[in-house]
């Protein structure tokens, strides 16, 4: 396979937004994994939203802040994080010996567990669940994993309505939006924006209700508070699972998840199949990781934990769906596997400053950011050259800030890489010609022959004529013009290291090239 680090290859475009949606609204997709632009473009959009970046600048200036000041405070930081990343990679490689197990146990506790290879058969099983049961209206606790399925339209498809309510999914619910980070999914609005959003689409609003946080919150618990009392099913997804007692957990900072999880009598658990942990004392090591690098706490507010069913207390018909969608095939590459370590905690995306500034719409899927870029288009793959998710590996400057942040140290530069070269491979494998191969093959030629690259290093005078007094160029002329559309080039330097080396060292240079240099001194 390629080591490639270049730049995404052109392909074509998908239609761009509606004009009339309101900004930085990206509209319900069909595809929860794949909608939209392809990343370059998207990206060249979501730029031009300024409020958009101003709000992600702030809270995730925030976020990181907090996260650094607890990390700070633990001084086994490292060999958390170490204790972690073994744990997860034990999981992976025991995961049908694990995924079984944990069948076995939460099945002897009175829960039901169910299989699906896939979104579709995921959202029919839930569907048929409720159905059973006869209600038309669930409460959800927040769940990327019902996100990647596009569970609420199936639902709704169905004439069952979903009722998002973690605060931060109620807004994009309203908004009839797309969350745009994993933990934070309203990131991208601000106060007034989500003012406008509950006065617009929430029942019942304070009259007077002003922007403050509080009065916002007062607002979204009174609304939810009669959805909580009066749902018979909650729908969840899980942080994880544990096989050797078949314990699921749930982290929130709300509330809102407690009240879902025990107040409904049936209860729906949605997940990937490869949030399992080996162990419900490997608890610790994740309860210690996990809050830290998501909001910057020592300790979540609120940790629910359910084995099975409990006689007389709680949810008395309790389900499990395990999902694939993919992950089978992402655990086969022996690279992209550690993509499956993730644990949702966002940390990446905090520190990322690609995601900073065009957000996370514009990767085109519900797992943004320096995750999303190497998760998504593995549980997806690709349906070929034009697949906008082929652009996500590129989205990224490699600067490594993401795998410091990782909690359990997964690597997401060298995924990157690889999976720039599986998109390189592919369109080599057909034969498809790309500017940057073609700079790339001019390059090889060059630089295979002394003489010939003498040449080439004397044609640089003339970019720094083009470069001028500033001592950089703007924009190169065509074909290299697409290098400098979103960078500057530096000026050469007035002389080469073969004209030093040939100037200082006369008794050892070169005689093919000798003559070729050009002193400008």
């Amino acid at each position: 396979m390629s080591t490639f680090l270049g730049i995404p290859g052109l392909r074509k475009t998908q239609p761009a937004h509606d004009p009339n949606i309101l900004p930085g609204t990206a509209p319900i997709p069909d595809e929860p994994l794949r909608w939209g632009q392809d990343f370059p473009h998207a990206a060249r959009e979501a730029l031009k939203n300024e409020q958009m970046r101003r709000n992600l600048g702030h809270a995730t200036a925030t976020i990181r802040a907090k996260r650094a000041q607890v990390v700070g405070e633990a001084p086994d930081w490292e060999d958390l994080r170490d204790t972690g990343s073994q744990l997860k990679i034990n999981t992976l490689a025991a995961l049908p010996a694990l995924l079984e197990q944990f069948e076995t146990n939460f099945t002897a506790r009175g829960g039901t567990v169910h299989w699906a290879r896939d979104a579709q058969e995921a959202n029919e099983i839930v569907t048929a669940l409720i159905k059973a049961t006869g209600e038309t209206e669930v409460v959800k606790v927040k769940s990327m994993a019902t996100q990647e399925i596009g569970l609420n339209e199936y639902l709704a498809e169905h004439d069952i309505a979903a009722y998002e309510t973690d605060l931060a999914e109620l807004i994009v619910q309203l908004g009839e939006d797309m969350p745009s980070h994993i933990l934070v999914p309203a990131i991208h609005r601000n106060r007034a924006e989500i003012k406008d959003i509950f006065l617009r689409r929430m029942e019942h609003t304070p009259e007077g209700m002003t922007d403050a946080p509080r009065e916002l919150a007062m607002a979204a618990r009174e609304h939810l508070r009669k959805k909580f009392l009066a749902a018979k099913v909650a729908i969840s997804g899980a942080n994880f699972a544990a096989a050797d007692t078949g314990t699921l957990t749930v982290v929130e900072s709300e509330g809102n998840g407690r009240m879902c999880l025990t107040l409904p009598e049936t209860l729906i658990t949605v997940m990937g199949i490869e949030k399992i942990i080996p162990s419900f004392t490997d608890l610790e090591v994740f309860m210690q990781l996990l809050p830290r690098s998501s909001t910057g706490e020592r300790m979540n507010p609120y940790t629910s934990l359910w084995t099975g069913v409990t006689p007389g207390d709680g949810p008395q018909n309790v389900h499990i769906v395990l999902v694939d969608a993919g992950r089978t095939k992402a655990l086969a590459d022996d690279v992209g596997r550690a993509a499956l370590k993730c644990i949702r905690c966002s940390a990446c995306l905090n520190v990322c400053p690609v995601y900073e500034r065009v957000g996370g719409h514009a990767y085109g899927s519900v797992y943004p950011g320096p995750i999303g870029a190497i998760l998504t288009p593995q549980l997806t793959g690709s349906t070929g050259h034009s697949d906008p998710n082929n652009s996500l590996p590129f989205a990224s400057s490699l600067c490594g800030a993401c795998f410091d942040a990782c909690p359990v140290k997964i690597d997401i530069p060298s995924l990157l890489v690889h999976l720039r070269a599986r998109v390189v491979d592919e369109d080599k494998a057909a034969h498809r010609p790309t500017g940057w191969g073609a700079a790339m093959s001019a390059a090889s030629y060059v630089m295979a022959d002394s003489k010939r690259f003498a040449l080439a290093e004397k044609g640089t005078g003339a970019l720094r004529a083009l470069a001028g007094k500033k001592g950089y160029v703007a924009k190169l002329p065509f074909p290299a013009n697409g290098w400098t559309q979103s960078r500057d080039l530096p000026a050469p330097p007035k002389e080469t290291f073969r004209q030093w080396w040939d100037r200082t060292h006369p008794q050892d240079s070169d005689p093919a090239t000798q003559n070729n240099g050009d002193n400008n001194e």
